[in-house]
């Protein structure tokens, strides 16, 4: 009896030690993921520019009928500048971005070919009343053409989904993406950036 007692603690110790093991390399794993560089900026959009001189623009449209505003592409330095603007009454609870290369397994989907959202790159919960976003994140060696999935949870005379307008992902939700040619745009007015 007091052998088998003795294989049952070795034998128990000896799993506590596998799963401790195994936590331990998925944490880091999970430290490994290469962080992405980003700030976020809200604003009222009334007392923000409102010229239309961006290196691409593409309307916001919310419950697949309502134009609420705008998402612009921007490069300044070595950042991407992407800002959702709203009009009207429409405010932005939430914004969820996501940029590829424009492969075709780019962006997260599902099976049925629709985007998941809560995998996007980029996130934000937004405070009452804001009208514009900016996030600016660093594109390092980035060149040519990109691919945007910008997604906004939006309020005003009803509470909506809202896409930048482009490309139909395909699925069975009328989710769209664009493309924007980063070679085509200005660097604060100057030449296009070298990458």
């Amino acid at each position: 009896m007091s052998l088998l007692s003795l294989g049952l603690f070795f034998f128990g110790c000896n799993l506590e030690t596998i799963e401790q093991s195994d936590n331990q390399v998925l944490a880091e794993k999970k430290s490994s993921k290469k962080e992405k560089s980003f700030d976020v900026v809200e604003s009222d959009s009334s007392t923000e520019d409102t010229s239309d001189e961006h290196c691409h623009t593409v309307n916001l449209i919310a419950g697949q009928h309502h134009e609420i505003g705008t998402v612009t592409i921007d490069i300044e330095g070595d950042n991407l500048i992407v800002t959702y603007t709203t009009n009207g009454d429409w405010v932005l609870d939430a914004t969820h971005l996501h940029i590829t290369n424009c492969e075709e397994d780019g962006f997260p989907t599902t099976g049925a070919n629709n985007p998941k959202i809560g995998h996007f790159d980029y996130t934000s919960v937004h405070e009452d009343e804001t009208t514009q976003v900016t996030y600016t994140i660093d594109i390092g060696e980035i060149t040519g053409a990109l691919c945007f999935a910008a997604h906004a949870e939006v309020d005003g005379p009803s509470e909506e989904t809202a896409w930048a307008e482009g490309e139909d992902f395909g699925g069975n939700s009328w989710a769209m993406y664009f493309e924007a040619d980063l070679t085509d745009c200005d660097d604060d007015g100057g030449t296009p950036p070298a990458f």
